[in-house]
């Protein structure tokens, strides 16, 4: 650290009342976006000269600002064993889960020695370092997929490939990229060569030449000073929000003696305020650190080919407007931390899903597993995770046996009774949300029931309630959907989802008329749209969100299904089935009778 530059913010942190680590952090937004400019200017032909000034900014920021030369070794750790193990493991197909175990288990000793701490006013690298595990997980699978042939990869396994290791300088550019370095955006090496080179801002031909983007002087990134100046000004509007919410709604006035003297409704509206103030927190600064990787360039994603505009939201991370507006958990958790959920669903999710095989129960399990262990080890990170997957897997029954009842049998339009669903589906999911990511604030197991039990834990009653309640209520509600439906001269046809495995015989004959409407009504689709659309929606629908699975009890029907199966299959053949017992028995009889 630079003595001269920690003054200022030692100083100006006393008469604020915080801390001088946090005024740096903030203030690194705001220096990211003058250098990310000057990024920019430098000439396209010199890529290397672009790697040098995101290593030096970098490395700036962690030492000269920070301090953190502990910090710096334990990325540089990261990214030279990382580094060694693609280049020296290559053709190994193990490679990239030797990379991934390396990684996962040297930010896991940061964690526990950043808990043991428990200092949340100073910075410390793990931040950075979750980032950097995203990124270098994703490099090691993307250099395994550059000797694979093309018969085995996807089509996003194809476009993030490297089918040649890169060179130093590009690789620590990437690593040390200024604008994202210390709490992402993360992305993926080859967007960052694509960058690097240019070749990201190629217009594609079926693009009007005069709907080109402007760009200045030779260069071929386009403009992208306003779209990043937006991003700044409402990402430091969202944190003064944070700063000015702060002051009354902390997650531990939740633990305080006056929070218990109001009643119940004034509880739940503060849990809710709570909850806003935290996500603020993280709306600001995911946005301004957004702001300064567009106006690097990065952000690019491409252009209109009717209108020529300019999308810019290849890096973005939040959406608050999706956020403070879902109605139900899937539109909830898709807005929250973008990247993360694309890192876990690409490089987890579908990596332990073996080729030719569809992701099921142990995937999930693989990501929940991951997405826990990536946050770190305090217990409230655990307890929101697994209460957010029982309220998953309660709120899709909900919304597939109640919403059809507020849509048209026929076209599946809403009726003038669904504004009401609406408000309750929002109304509920916010509040649900609020009580889930309590944990997550307040950290501790014993902070995190007292605070759930100063609301009489209301959203673990009811969810418990709605997956009781679910068995024998959903057979009803079917019911009564199909009589409703037969009234309007609705006809039943067989579903081929492929939902019913595992299902009893009862309820298989219930899918033929529900499988399609609930479909249907789930993903807001017209009955008369081909099945192989909505079959293909509800398999994206079940990837799982931040480690939290998209469809839990379709997944845990289908993992015990293969479960019987596969004790079927090995008991079937042996002594212990019936035909192998039976002729047991004749050999004892046939030895005793000799």
């Amino acid at each position: 650290m630079i003595p001269f530059i920690h003054t200022p913010f030692a100083y100006l942190g006393s008469k604020i009342g915080t801390s001088p680590d946090e005024l740096k952090l903030v203030f690194s937004f705001f220096l990211s976006y003058p250098l990310a400019g000057l990024l920019k200017r430098i000439p396209d032909s010199r890529p290397h000269l672009k790697n040098f000034f995101c290593l030096s900014i970098g490395v700036f920021y962690l030492v000269g600002l920070f301090d953190l030369w502990v910090g710096l070794r334990t990325l540089l750790i990261s990214s030279i064993g990382v580094y060694s193990i693609a280049k020296f493991l290559r053709g190994s197909p193990y490679m990239p889960w030797i990379g991934f175990v390396f990684l996962m288990g040297h930010m896991s000793i940061n964690h526990i020695m950043r808990q043991r701490l428990n200092d949340p006013s100073t910075i410390d690298i793990t931040g950075a370092q979750m980032v950097l595990v995203m990124k270098l997980s994703a490099f090691c699978w993307n250099v395994a997929d550059g000797v694979l042939p093309d018969d085995h990869l996807s089509d996003f396994q194809k476009d993030r490939r490297l089918k040649e290791l890169p060179s130093l300088l590009d690789y620590f550019g990437y690593v040390f990229f200024f604008p994202s370095l210390m709490i992402g955006p993360a992305f993926d090496f080859a967007e960052y060569r694509r960058w690097l080179d240019t070749t990201m801002f190629d217009i594609p031909k079926s693009v009007d030449p005069a709907k080109k983007p402007p760009t200045r002087r030779k260069r071929k990134i386009p403009r992208s000073g306003t779209p990043a100046m937006i991003k700044l000004v409402t990402g430091f509007s969202w944190l003064m929000l944070f700063i000015w919410l702060s002051t009354w709604f902390s997650p531990e006035s939740l633990l305080g003696d006056s929070f218990v003297s109001h009643n119940f409704i004034v509880r739940l509206l503060f849990l809710h305020m709570v909850g806003i103030t935290a996500r603020a927190k993280y709306y600001g600064v995911w946005m301004m650190t957004e702001g300064a990787c567009i106006l690097s360039g990065l952000g690019f994603n491409g252009v209109d080919p009717a209108t020529g505009k300019v999308s810019w939201d290849r890096l973005q991370n939040i959406r608050p407007m999706g956020m403070e507006t879902a109605q139900n958990t899937k539109a909830y958790l898709d807005n929250w931390n973008i990247n993360t959920s694309k890192w876990l669903r690409n490089y987890v999710y579908l990596r332990v899903t073996p080729r030719g095989k569809k992701p099921g129960f142990g995937a999930t399990l693989a990501t929940f597993t991951t997405s826990a262990f990536w946050h770190g080890f305090y217990p409230g990170y655990y307890l929101s995770f697994v209460l957010a997957s029982f309220i998953q897997a309660a709120a899709k029954n909900v919304r597939r046996n109640i919403r059809p009842f507020f849509l048209n049998p026929k076209t599946q339009a809403p009726l003038p009774s669904k504004k009401w669903y609406d408000l309750a589906s929002w109304l509920t999911t916010q509040l649900t949300f609020n009580f889930a990511v309590c944990p997550f604030l307040v950290l501790g197991f014993h902070d995190s029931i007292t605070a759930w039990s100063r609301v009489y834990f209301y959203a673990i009653i009811y969810t418990a309630g709605a997956l009781v309640f679910s068995s024998p209520g959903k057979k009803w509600l079917r019911k009564t959907l199909e009589k409703r439906n037969a009234k309007a001269g609705v006809v039943a046809r067989a579903s081929s989802s492929g939902r019913g495995r595992g299902r009893s015989s009862d309820e298989k004959t219930n899918v033929t008329t529900q499988g399609t409407l609930e479909t249907a009504a789930l993903l807001g689709e017209n009955l008369n749209q081909p099945s192989s659309r909505a079959d293909s929606t509800d398999s994206q629908s079940r990837s799982p969100m931040l480690g939290i699975s998209g469809d839990p009890q379709g997944e845990l029907d289908e993992a015990l299904e293969e479960f019987k199966k596969e004790m079927e299959s090995r008991v079937g053949g042996g002594a212990f089935s019936a035909t192998g017992l039976r002729d047991s028995l004749r050999v004892e009889a046939r030895k005793r009778a000799v």
